[in-house]
Formats: C-alpha cells, structure tokens, sequence
C-alpha cells in the first residue's frame, strides 16, 4: 500500500471509528439499564483508537525520516496527521516524561470543559483520583521503561465534573522532541456530575447576577457572625467563621492566627458528611509556619488562589510525610490574609475536592475581603475583652468575692451587673470587721461606666477605712461624703451604711442612709415594715444631714437591704416592680434562711421582668440567729 494510501484508509477507518463512538453513546443515553454490554464494546473500540493513534505515530515518524527533496510533501503529510490527531473522535491526551500535559485533542477540550491554552503546561496526573495519582505515574514510569502500552481505570477530575475513563498509555518519539512522550487515550465509562453549580460561569448575565448575589450573601452573613455579642465576648469567632465557610464555600477550611506569639493553627473544619476527625486532629497538630502557601500569603499580604493544585506540598505534610492535599483529596485552593491595622495577622485556606468546581479570581476577591472582615474583629475582639478584664477589675472593686462569718447572723447576697450598654456598673455593696462588731453598707452611683465605677469603688473603699475609726456610721458617711466632694467628680451616690456590735445588748444595729432605699425588716409573723432610709446622696452638700436609725433585732428576724436597680426594674409594659411587691414576696419568707430569701427575690423579679435586667440588681440579707 502505497503512503497516499495508507493515509487515506487512515482516515476512512477514523470516520468509522467516529460513527461508531457516537453509536454507542446514544446507546448509553437510550438504554441506561444494559451499560454492561456498552461499556465492553467501548473498551473493544479503545483498543480500535489506540492502534489507529499506533498507525498515525508511525506515519508520522516515516515522514520525519523523509530525504530532504521531498520536505514539502513531508509538511503536508505532517499537517494532515495533525488534523487527524486535533479531530479523533476520542480524547487523547500527549504528555512529557514529567506527566506535564503537551498537546491535547479536540475531544479532550470537550471531556475535560476546558480548551487546550487551559491544560497545557500544567501536570495531568493532578486531573487523576487523588486516591490513584501514586499508581498513575508508577504506569507511567512503566511504560516510559518498557515501552509496553499499559491500561488504567480510574475518575478524572476537572471543572465540577467527575469522569470515570478507562486510560491507554503508550510510549512514543515525536519529531523535534528531545525526550520520549506518552500518548494517553481516554475512553469515558461514567461521568458523574457535581452536585453543587459549577463555579466557573460563562453563561448568562442571570448566571453572573446570582453568583454575585451568593458572594454578596456570604459577606453579609460572616459580618453578622463576627459581630455577634458572643463572638466578642468568647474565642468563637474563627471558629465559627470555619464552619460557615465550610457549609457555603468549601470541604476543607484551615485558619491560621497571630495572637500574642507566633502563627498558631486555629480552627480547622473538614467535610461533615465524611469520617475525616483523625485527619482533622491531624492537621491541626502541624505548625502553619512550615506551610508554604500560608508563609508566602503572609509574607506577601496577598491572596493566591490555586485552579488545579499543581504542587501538592504547598500546604504541607502529615507526620507520615503524605502531603495534606493528597491526604484531602484536594483539587484547588485558596489562602488568602487576615488583615489588620498592625498588618498581616494570619491566613484563611480553603480546599475543595478534585471533583467540584475550583476557586476563581472572583471566590479570591471575596475571601480577601473577608480577611479584612476577621482581621477588624480580632481586633475588636481584642479591644472588648481588654476592657472586660478592666471592667472586672473595676468590679471587683465594688463587690466582695464572700461573705465573712458574721457573730450572731447568717448573711447571704446576690449581684448582677445588668445589660445595659455598659458593661462596668456602679452598684456596691460590703460587710467587713470594725471595732467591737462588724460594718456592712451598700449603695449605688447616678451612672454606668468606668467613672461611676470608680466613684463607687472610692465610696465603698473609703466607708471601710475610716470605719477603723469611727464608731457611728453617720459619722463615717459624713466624712465620705465630704472627701467626694473635694474630688469634685460631679456624681452623686446613695448609700446606706449598718454597724452591728457585738458586746451591745440583743442584737442591736445602727443604720445611717444617704438617699439610699430604706432596709426592710422581716418579722416571725410576716409583717414586713421598712427603716427610715431616705437623707440627701453624697457628694451633692458638704454639711447635708443623714438619716440614722437604730434596730434591734430578734431571734428569726431577717434585715435585707437591696438596689434602686431591683425595684426599678420593669415588666414588658413598663410598670415597675416596685416596694409593694417587695413586700408581698418578703412576706412569704418568714422563717428562710438570708440565701432563700435572696434566691426567692431573685426568682420572683426574673419571672416579673422575663429574664431581662437592664441595671444592676444587689440583694443583701441578714438573719439574726
């Protein structure tokens, strides 16, 4: 046969081919039931295409060998095997010695979803199962050695589709390559479609618009997240923000933080419908300072974004040494920074599996500026839980950790520092020793914050110094009120102050209130009646007078002194729960012990005002034994 003509019966026997590969795939369509019979008449016809791509090879080099008088019938004959390798009716796929993809077909473009500017120069075995890329190159190495064509099954991944092909490798010398190339045949068996929309839209502006949308949604949804009171409060914001990020955008979330010392892995969330919890713990025991790709974001400042994984150790390796993106099963990435006022503070990574769309540009600009989203709310969360622990600083300063064992009394007490905008209030209250028995006083600034916290502090803190010294608390808030005075704040406070002393008769109490709600006096058959209370709060008149009174208390009898912020407090319809009803539950008291009366108080305003409590609530009682 001459050459004229053995191209030509070529090219009659690849227009068979052609026909009969579309027969069987209408046959897969029409007949999914009998997939049995069609599939062992595709491997028949694979075995058809890879003698037809022998014969083209070897027509090919006998045109490469030609004398140079005839190099113009040598240029059209290797034009025409070029047109007949860009239109066989299978995909075929030519690859280097390193796997890296050369050429590829027309029918591979249309397998893969992707044009041949796309594929070539990047590394085919990553289109393999993640799970089968280590036997891949093995058949390749093989083949390269032996020259023996070798047949592989396995599922290439690519654009959000799954295809299950049966894979002939041959050795072959192309004209002008230095190096042995592979010719890889590709047959479809199955091809299985992602269940997500794929990520990579040329479609409609509909298409754009709701993909668009969906970004603009997963923004808005993590600021909402990351400005939770509680994400503010608590260490759960990045973690939190992984879980969202998992269930919107990828399988596979990995954050990596700066702190107070060096990049620690925070949170890492895998598939949730998948038993990955080893490899989960797994991962989060590596040091994000020897992942590649997380040590080039942080060094940049920039985002990267990876279409197809191309070097599988960028996000480093498990202890075993298998990298994490083969451990994952990976088929794209994106890492991009955590942005803060001092700089980078840490990176976001997100994988997705080798069967689902990759990552874009457009999913790298969104994640950017979710960076810049976390890293405002580390900051924020920083700032708040600094002035928490100040708050708590100021805190205690106003409100004793226990209750002292008091002589003759039990003693019990309640405080809630209310949820009004500030979180530092100004209520107090205390019992401590003094000469010949024991003092106790509670009171209140007019105001919340760090200054009438720190007003109340100097109240509370000066009451039990110059109590030392004094043996009659009017005489103790005088002076109090006084030094307030000269340190002209502008605030006022009411107090209410109490000595107990242990060598006067019965159980005898001295009270001295500035503007201060009056005590209220439990007695054994349940009458209720309040002390005088009243007088002007401190820090308004330097030679203002005091209400003082003087108690004696009975075996069973109970005193309890409480805040403005129990009796102001307000029902759904704004009515207070005022003395009245104080009342009406004390009287339901008699007999309890100082901690039942205050749980019972406390129980009785939650049920009245629903749970909420805008300024603080304290309740202290005492019981004479």
């Amino acid at each position: 046969m001459s050459e004229l003509n053995g191209l030509s019966t070529l090219e009659q026997a690849l227009s068979e081919l052609e026909g009969r590969v579309a027969s069987l795939r209408e046959a897969r369509s029409a007949y999914p039931g009998d997939l049995e019979s069609t599939l062992d008449a595709s491997l028949a016809e694979l075995d058809t295409a890879s003698e037809l791509l022998g014969t083209a090879l070897a027509e090919l080099r006998k045109s490469s060998r030609r004398p140079g008088g005839r190099d113009g019938a040598a240029q059209r004959e290797q034009k025409l095997m070029r047109q007949v390798f860009r239109s066989f009716p299978v995909p075929v796929i030519i690859m280097d010695s390193g796997g890296v993809v050369r050429r590829i077909n027309n029918e591979t473009s249309r397998l893969l979803g992707s044009p041949a500017g796309y594929l070539v120069g990047r590394p085919f075995p990553l289109l393999v199962d993640v799970s089968r890329r280590a036997a891949f190159r093995s058949h390749m190495s093989a083949v390269l050695r032996t020259g023996q064509p070798a047949s592989f099954r396995t599922r290439l991944a690519h654009q959000g589709r799954a295809h299950t092909v049966q894979l002939v490798l041959t050795r072959l010398t192309m004209p002008g390559e230095p190096q042995e190339m592979i010719a890889v045949v590709a047959l479809p068996v199955e091809v299985q479609l992602s269940e997500r929309p794929s990520g990579r839209i040329e479609l409609s502006d509909p298409a754009l618009l709701m993909a668009a949308a969906r970004r603009q949604e997963l923004l808005a949804r993590m600021g909402r997240l990351l400005l939770d009171v509680d994400s503010l409060r608590q260490p759960v914001a990045l973690s939190r923000s992984a879980r969202l990020l998992a269930a919107e955008t990828a399988d596979w979330v990995i954050i990596d933080v700066i702190r107070t010392g060096p990049l620690i892995r925070t949170a890492v969330v895998g598939p949730q419908d998948q038993p990955v919890g080893d490899l989960v713990r797994r991962i989060e025991r590596l040091d994000p300072a020897q992942t590649p790709i997380v040590t080039q974001v942080m060094e940049n400042g920039s985002g990267a974004v990876k279409e197809m994984v191309e070097d599988e150790t960028v996000l480093g390796r498990l202890p075993d040494g298998t990298p994490v993106l083969r451990a994952v099963g990976a088929g794209s990435l994106l890492c991009a920074p955590i942005q803060t006022d001092e700089g980078v503070r840490g990176a976001i990574t997100l994988l997705r599996m080798g069967e689902r769309e990759p990552f874009t540009l457009a999913d790298l600009g969104v994640m950017e500026e979710l960076g810049v989203q976390m890293g405002q709310a580390l900051r924020a969360q920083r700032v708040f839980q600094d002035r928490s622990e100040a708050a708590d600083a100021l805190r205690a300063s106003v409100v004793p950790t226990s209750l002292p064992d008091i002589p003759g009394f039990e003693a019990a007490a309640i405080y809630h520092s209310g949820s009004g905008s500030s979180s530092v209030g100004a209520e107090f209250y205390d019992v401590f020793p003094v000469r010949d028995g024991w003092g106790f006083v509670i009171g209140g600034a007019c105001g919340r914050g760090e200054e009438a916290a720190a007003v109340s502090a100097l109240v509370r803190n000066g009451m039990r110094v110059l109590s030392a010294w004094e043996s009659d608390p009017g005489e103790v808030i005088r002076k109090v009120n006084q030094a307030l005075i000269m340190q002209g704040s502008g605030m006022f406070v009411m107090a209410l102050a109490g000595f107990a002393r242990a060598r006067a008769p019965g159980r005898r109490i001295l009270l001295a209130s500035a503007g201060h709600h009056p005590a209220a006096l439990v007695q054994p058959d349940g009458t209720v009646r309040f002390a005088a209370g009243g007088g002007v709060p401190l820090g308004i008149d330097d030679q203002a007078e005091m209400s003082a009174e003087e108690l004696s208390l009975t075996p069973g009898e109970t005193l309890v002194f409480y805040s403005d912020g129990l009796v102001s407090s307000r029902d759904r319809h704004g009515e207070p729960y005022g003395g009245e009803r104080l009342t009406e539950v004390l009287s339901r008291c008699v007999g309890q012990s100082p901690a039942t009366v205050v749980k019972t108080i406390e129980e009785d305003r939650n049920a009245f005002s629903e749970g909420r409590s805008y300024d603080e609530i304290v309740v202290l009682a005492l019981r004479a034994k």
